[in-house]
């Protein structure tokens, strides 16, 4: 894909897209997910499967995408083993994403609409942002596909994001695009439900151009893991609380901690 940034030469530079699907028993809706997905804007697809006890490994391969198992269980973990994949040069001989690339992550359940990833990217291909964020509230999302205990839990996430750190978010959305090198420069580590509150903490302390662009979103297809059952919306709360509360901590007591991406 090509983007409209200019580098010092002149030259038009190409950026190559490549997306990550975490996958955990997700063989109903992986085939329409797969389907809908515009291939050609992307130079690399990779489905990670996440320890998935039903068909999800089989029908990823059958619909012609890269698979990756990954026994460890864990949103993070998952994309962290799904960045590792992409940075690599694959085994049909794909090179792998290098630091002015761009990564896309996509959920598996088929609650995103695939077919916003132009949207989704093109602030980062036209130079605008270092990172983008798919806000399922400013596309309009109901209470019928985010349910409620989603839609409560992201408004106060995003609430406490603006009263303590300044930062203006809408949505803790998992459709997101970052350049590969400011991705690098997050040192991310969290391996379960705070992946996304980690990701735009640490992105605000060192001052990237984040922006979010609205995406659609739709009941998914199954229940959710997360905020489907008591026990995984406790969960994630306490996370997500807990790394917006311990953050702040963190830089009250050190606020070099992540230096600023230039």
């Amino acid at each position: 894909m090509e983007s409209r940034e200019s580098p010092v030469d002149g030259d038009v530079e190409v950026v190559r897209v490549g997306m990550m699907i975490p996958a955990f028993n997700e063989e109903a809706a992986l085939p329409l997910v797969l389907s809908e997905i515009p291939r050609e804007l992307l130079a690399r697809l990779v489905v990670v499967d996440n320890g998935s006890t039903d068909r999800t490994k089989e029908v990823a391969l059958a619909a012609g995408v890269e698979v990756v198992y990954e026994p460890r269980p864990g949103y993070g973990q998952a994309c962290l083993t799904g960045i590792e994949t992409l940075l690599k040069t694959s085994e049909t001989g794909a090179p792998g994403l290098t630091a002015n690339d761009v990564v896309v992550f996509l959920d598996g359940d088929h609650s995103d609409y695939p077919e916003d990833l132009e949207t989704v990217v093109e602030p980062i291909l036209s130079n605008q942002a270092d990172m983008v964020i798919g806000s399922r509230v400013l596309g309009g999302a109901t209470m019928d596909a985010l349910l409620p205990q989603a839609w409560f839990g992201n408004r106060l996430a995003c609430l406490l994001l603006r009263v303590l750190f300044g930062a203006r978010h809408t949505d803790l959305g998992p459709f997101r695009a970052i350049r590969v090198r400011a991705l690098n420069h997050l040192g991310m580590a969290d391996r379960d439900f705070g992946w996304t509150i980690e990701m735009q903490l640490k992105a605000r302390t060192a001052r990237m151009r984040v922006v979010e662009v609205p995406v659609r979103y739709r009941e998914r297809v199954g229940v959710s893991k997360i905020t489907g059952t008591w026990r995984g919306t406790i969960l994630a709360a306490w996370k997500i609380l807990g790394w917006i509360f311990t953050w702040r901590i963190r830089l009250f007591l050190n606020p070099g901690r992540i230096p600023r991406f230039r």
